[in-house]
């Protein structure tokens, strides 16, 4: 029969046997445990870098929208108005203007054209200032106005200073505005609307420009304009393109 002393031996081993771990399975366990630290601190990093470039997308695109906003506020700001006096004078010695009447039928109808180019003088009339050059698309016969009513592309040229150009609704029978579409030299970035005023179709026309986005404008372009009416003429110097009652290099 055992001893006491070999019992408590005995029991002693099997303890130690059953709580203690091989050298195999304590190495599969650091492993195990390594690869899984590994794996979170990847899954960690990853996902803390897509929070961060999900915030700083976020931040860019805040930051774009805030900016045009406030571009657009900027830009919705009522500019300075310039008005600018123009008469348009068809002293009959330009061939202009000219009827092409390709719908073929006797009375204007859709499609005919007019080309035309017509003398500019300042508003004051006391200066040659250039020239118009353009195209009048017939769109409608009125007969009951006795006119018709065009859709007309054109440009106001003054010779060094540039040109402006406009579109819009030329109606024979009334008043129109036009829009301004841009421009060239000093009248660069311009826009704005322009008044047409008739008043001998088509030999006498009065235009009020509201310019905007551009620098002021040459005093010489300015002046009180003389008040429209059938029987207003340019002075004799500035119809006679003198020096000093036309614009340098003036268009012609």
């Amino acid at each position: 029969m055992a001893s006491m002393s070999s019992l408590k031996m005995i029991s002693s081993l099997k303890l130690s046997h059953s709580t203690s771990t091989s050298p195999l399975q304590t190495q599969k366990q650091l492993v195990s445990s390594s690869l899984s630290h590994s794996f979170l601190t990847k899954k960690f990093n990853i996902s803390t870098t897509r929070q961060f470039s999900t915030s700083s997308k976020n931040t860019t695109t805040t930051a774009f929208f805030f900016n045009n906003q406030k571009e657009h506020q900027q830009s919705s700001k009522p500019g300075k108005v310039q008005e600018l006096f123009v008469y348009e004078m068809n002293e009959r010695d330009r061939g202009s203007p000219a009827y092409l009447k390709l719908s073929q039928k006797s009375m204007n109808s859709l499609g005919d054209l007019v080309p035309f180019s017509n003398k500019l003088y300042s508003g004051n009339l006391e200066k040659r200032i250039g020239i118009t050059a353009g195209l009048c698309i017939l769109i409608q016969h009125v007969p009951e106005k006795k006119g018709d009513r065009y859709e007309a592309i054109y440009s106001f040229y003054f010779g060094d200073y540039g040109h402006i150009s406009v579109q819009g609704a030329y109606l024979t029978y009334q008043d129109t505005y036009l829009a301004v579409t841009g421009g060239s030299g000093i009248f660069e970035g311009v826009h704005g609307k322009v008044k047409l005023q008739q008043i001998v179709f088509p030999f006498k026309l009065f235009y009020t420009f509201y310019l905007k986005g551009i620098p002021d404008l040459p005093d010489e372009l300015l002046g009180n304009p003389v008040e429209p009416s059938p029987n207003v003429e340019p002075s004799p110097a500035a119809k006679a393109t003198q020096p000093h009652a036309s614009l340098s290099n003036f268009t012609n």
